[in-house]
């Protein structure tokens, strides 16, 4: 069986998509970006996912893993981030196979990026309690346990104690860009952050990704935890291949039922 699949990143400017090579955690070619549509509702994001997967010659039997902003429970829709509330019941899995005629496997994209360090990353041959971050527009989590995921962690929104409803309104690399924050005073923050997930879960390692990632040596440094704390290897095209990763699983092991 071919160890390549597609993956797609669904988010709430741009869908970008991609063959990935999983036996070197890497795309297999230059990934194409195609604006997501707005108002971003079903139809109009499953037609630009097809139009997307339509500029790639690949086989009709790839499967196609694909990232998108909300709790996802047995491929529907439970919320929405940064999408059209319309998404919220939909189901993803059925409506994008249907769409593409590929079979479709749907994520959560804090996950999608969760996987993809496990895999090909920092969290590579990794026991133990692991989570991941993602410091962007908002904050994502993805928790894993013996290099099994717990899907739909959602602990950027943990509760907080100040004049914002969560942490992601606290401590989300927008925050830091928007109230202008230098890197010593979201130091602080983090630090809060982090030192309550190592209370709630005592972690054997904490991976950090999203774009800021790449300033990592910025932040990290400043922050002070019994626990490992490292910035992601995958960078950008953590979602796509994360994605692809899981679809590619997903479909092997449907096939073996199957049989």
């Amino acid at each position: 069986m071919s160890k390549t699949a597609f993956g797609i990143d669904i988010g709430g400017s741009g869908i970008k998509g991609a063959p990935v090579d999983l036996k070197k955690g890497e795309l297999a070619a230059d990934r194409l970006r195609i604006p997501t549509p707005q108002p971003s509702t079903p139809d109009a994001v499953a037609d630009t996912v097809a139009e997307l997967l339509g500029a790639f010659d690949i086989d009709a039997d790839m499967p196609v893993g694909v990232t998108f902003p909300a709790v996802i429970q047995h491929g529907v829709a439970l919320t929405a981030a940064n999408v059209d509330k319309a998404w919220i019941g939909t189901d993803v899995d059925a409506l994008l196979g249907e769409r593409t005629g590929h079979d479709v496997f749907v994520v959560n994209d804090a996950d999608a990026a969760g996987i993809a360090e496990m895999a090909f990353g920092a969290g590579r041959g990794r026991d133990g309690v692991v989570i991941m971050t993602t410091l962007g527009t908002g904050v994502g989590t993805a928790l894993f346990m013996d290099g099994k995921l717990v899907p739909n962690t959602e602990l950027g929104h943990l509760p907080i104690k100040r004049d914002v409803e969560d942490y992601e309104k606290y401590i989300a690399d927008s925050v830091r860009d928007r109230e202008e924050l230098d890197w010593a005073a979201w130091a602080e923050r983090l630090q809060e952050y982090y030192a309550l997930l190592e209370f709630l879960f005592n972690p054997d390692l904490i991976i950090v990704g999203g774009g800021v990632s790449k300033k990592h040596e910025k932040f990290l440094p400043l922050l002070d935890l019994r626990t490992e704390i490292v910035p992601a290897e995958t960078r950008n095209e953590a979602g796509i291949i994360g994605a692809a990763s899981l679809a590619r699983r997903a479909h092997k092991k449907n096939r073996k039922h199957a049989s």
